[in-house]
């Protein structure tokens, strides 16, 4: 897989909480990294317009299940985890939070984009993505907590979760062109807020992607070397 991922540790861009990373896989090797949106759509669109796939991973929960509303009583089920989430729900507090401001980051990005590489066609399916003549960008969603959490880097603790992100999603998609995703909404129906960004930027995607789960790539923890520490 010839393509260049781009992660995205969601927060703040007022407080300096916004970083991004890309790689170009398949080393996978750090080829940027920034804190502000801009430079994050501008390393996306530089694969794009030289005909290279790419994919963008960010660090929020960009799915949400919704039950179905043929039972006047599966209002009981609303707010609850997906399935594989943990005891970090979408819904919790800190959940909830970066979910509101990584939909807003997300809508600018992917509108930006559009302006950027007009046609550019999306999708949120990997095997879509992966197929002969199928979209050229694939949009995820990567969870960096727990053990997955990275050592901070020169760069900061943004920067680092940008860069296992970009990371997780890139060796995911190089192990398989239809890689399991680490969360799904099921048994409820997923709403798909990357799906609904990317309309609401203009860009090309199926509507029925509205309904179908996001890939959501978990990072994994990294070996130390005997030498190495977490401080």
């Amino acid at each position: 897989m010839d393509a260049r991922v781009v992660g995205v540790d969601v927060g703040s861009v007022s407080l300096g909480r916004f970083a991004w990373a890309a790689v170009d896989a398949p080393l996978p090797a750090l080829v940027g990294q920034g804190t502000d949106p801009e430079a994050a759509v501008r390393a996306l669109t530089a694969a794009l317009v030289s005909g290279r796939p790419a994919a963008l991973a960010l660090e929020a929960p960009m799915s949400v299940p919704v039950p179905d509303a043929d039972r006047a009583d599966a209002w009981q089920a609303l707010g609850r985890a997906r399935g594989g989430e943990g005891n970090r729900p979408w819904s919790a507090g800190a959940g909830a939070g970066v979910l509101a401001t990584g939909l807003a980051q997300a809508a600018w990005m992917l509108a930006r984009l559009a302006l950027l590489a007009p046609g550019t066609a999306v999708t949120t399916q990997p095997d879509r993505w992966a197929a002969a003549h199928g979209p050229r960008l694939l949009l995820a969603e990567a969870l960096v907590s727990g053990t997955g959490k990275p050592v901070p880097s020169a760069a900061g603790p943004h920067a680092a979760d940008a860069e296992a992100a970009a990371r997780a999603l890139a060796e995911r998609l190089q192990a398989s062109s239809a890689p399991e995703s680490d969360v799904r909404c099921a048994p409820h129906r997923p709403f798909n807020l990357l799906a609904s960004a990317a309309m609401w930027a203009g860009l090309d995607l199926g509507r029925d992607e509205l309904h179908l789960d996001v890939l959501v790539v978990r990072a994994r923890p990294v070996p130390l070397g005997p030498d190495a520490s977490r401080g």
